[in-house]
């Protein structure tokens, strides 16, 4: 899994601070981005610790994604306050190079990855096939699994962020989409580490709200992403 920080808004802190103080302020907008850092970071906190999130819809950040699997994808794509693209299966033949995703759970045991190889390379090779005799790309996909690694760049403004990596952080998350959020929190941190200072699951701002599902694993979380940098 490759995932880069391709770009974002500039200053987004800034921006963010000075949307906020336009709501309760009569002063300029100009003057409004005058505020230090420091008491711009100060400001922000409060913000964010008051819920008055709107404003972080201001700023975006867009990521390049690769090496996830479509199975990973797809659930991505279930966060719509986004915007993506994605490599064709339809545009792009995979013939020659066709590559999957393997979990570590089937990886571990020789046997079943075994197995589990053996029904990628005959996916590979009957689309290879239903290539070579005519069929349309966007029909011989039909043969290719969830693991088929796939590609994408993704646009989020930072309040979708915010809510993507309180779901996706969570060790209930599937592993995959977990480990890319949390590589997009890395990124996002770096780039904007006010924004994004408490972010992450929900159990680091306060109780689990997993309920009953909880992982009982809060402390080990909070830690996990107080180290995160």
């Amino acid at each position: 899994m490759l995932v880069q920080l391709l770009t974002h808004t500039p200053d987004p802190e800034k921006v963010v601070a000075a949307a906020a103080r336009l709501c309760y302020s009569s002063a300029s907008i100009d003057s409004l981005l005058e505020q230090g850092a420091k008491e711009r970071e100060a400001f922000l906190a409060k913000i964010l610790s008051l819920g008055h999130l709107s404003v972080l819809e201001h700023v975006t950040f867009t990521f390049g994604i690769e090496g996830i699997s479509r199975a990973c994808s797809h659930q991505l794509v279930r966060h719509r306050i986004a915007s993506y693209s994605q490599q064709s299966q339809r545009y792009v033949s995979l013939k020659d190079r066709l590559e999957a995703v393997v979990p570590a759970s089937i990886a571990d045991r020789p046997e079943l990855a075994a197995r589990f190889q053996g029904l990628l390379d005959e996916a590979r090779q009957v689309y290879g096939e239903l290539l070579e005799a005519g069929i349309p790309a966007e029909d011989a996909r039909f043969v290719l699994p969830n693991a088929t690694e796939t590609k994408l760049v993704m646009t989020m403004n930072a309040r979708e962020l915010l809510h993507f990596f309180s779901l996706r952080c969570c060790r209930r998350a599937q592993w995959e989409i977990r480990a890319l959020a949390t590589e997009m929190l890395f990124a996002a941190r770096r780039a904007a580490p006010a924004l994004f200072v408490d972010a992450g699951p929900g159990c680091l701002r306060g109780a689990c709200p997993e309920g009953a599902m909880t992982c009982g694993e809060a402390t080990a979380v909070r830690r996990e992403f107080q180290n995160l940098s």
